[in-house]
């Protein structure tokens, strides 16, 4: 498997160091266990030789900021102050709208959406940020279509994600699409952060999903997750734990952040691609394993929720022996 290219992480002054240590965490750090050749990561700083965090702690650039134009992704870990911010530095500004013309990857955590609406490279696409910005954000950049109750946005070439813990999710992302989802699941497993969460679940949850053993939401989870290969229906999953459809409905989606289907579908979706890794079935088997009654509702469902046809997927992501 190739290497996919240079990462830049990109420092600053005032830098928040939890969103830096994300993605120094998943990117920079060395991984020989994988057995595949993990990013060419390097340290920009986009103002001062040595930039000092919130917490006074300083950070050493590992490469000269001119550097970022080799990297084939970019990650910007959140901004400073975004009520009354200092000016972004134009010389960041102009590399990440040179990156976008050479059709890099650009990654920003939490607040670093700001940085990618300043430079122009939002409007017209969807993205997100942290909750707490919403307002802010929509009233600064009235052309970007902004993503209520997500975790992060995938555009393709540019990818913003919400809070700080959303920037694990999205940085899992961009090794899931690198390396597949095996690689992805050990990376999380390593961290011992949830292997797998689809962007459109909601930022903010208001009641976690309650532990009941073989009782409740949970129980029911369970239930579905061990026949996957068979329809289920919500009535079912309602039946399963006690509730009405209509107090089930409600209150899944309170505390999972998706409806019942979107969850069902996300589950089908994460089995396929493990199949699909392993190699050993048919397209057709795939399909059947996973619930689905036709080849091609199967291509269809995967593709919107991957946006890669199920062949290409096992092509790019089929794990040797």
């Amino acid at each position: 498997m190739k290497r996919p290219g240079s990462l830049a992480i990109v420092a600053y002054d005032g830098l928040r160091h939890f969103e830096f240590s994300i993605a120094a965490e998943v990117f920079a750090l060395d991984r020989p266990s994988l057995g595949v050749p993990w990013y060419e990561t390097m340290i920009v700083s986009a103002d001062r030789a040595r930039p000092r965090g919130i917490a006074g702690i300083q950070v050493v650039p590992t490469a000269p900021f001119e550097r970022i134009d080799e990297a084939r992704t970019i990650v910007i870990p959140g901004w400073r102050d975004t009520e009354s911010p200092p000016p972004i530095p134009p010389r960041l500004l102009e590399a990440l709208r040179r990156a976008v013309r050479r059709k890099a990857r650009i990654v920003s955590i939490c607040s670093g959406s700001f940085v990618l609406a300043e430079a122009g490279l939002l409007d017209g696409r969807s993205a997100t940020t942290h909750w707490l910005y919403a307002d802010l954000f929509r009233e600064r950049y009235p052309l970007v279509k902004y993503a209520d109750d997500v975790l992060y946005v995938d555009e393709g070439e540019i990818v913003t994600s919400a809070g700080c813990a959303a920037g694990v999710d999205a940085c899992l992302h961009i090794v899931r699409r690198d390396y597949g989802a095996r690689i992805a699941n050990m990376v999380a497993r390593r961290m011992v952060v949830a292997p797998h969460r689809e962007g459109g679940q909601a930022q903010y949850v208001e009641t976690p999903v309650a532990v009941r053993p073989g009782r409740g939401i949970g129980a029911a989870l369970d239930w579905a997750r061990r026949r996957l290969d068979q329809p289920i229906v919500v009535t079912e999953l309602a039946q399963r734990s006690a509730m009405s459809p209509r107090t089930f409905f409600r209150r899944f989606t309170d505390q999972m952040g998706v409806s019942p289907n979107a969850w069902l579908q996300n589950e089908r979706i994460s089995r396929a691609r493990a199949l699909l890794e392993a190699g050993e079935m048919s397209l057709e088997d795939t399909a059947t394993q996973c619930g689905y009654d036709s080849l091609e509702t199967f291509r269809v469902a995967f593709k919107r929720v991957t946006s890669v046809a199920p062949g290409e997927y096992r092509r790019r992501f089929k794990t040797s022996a």
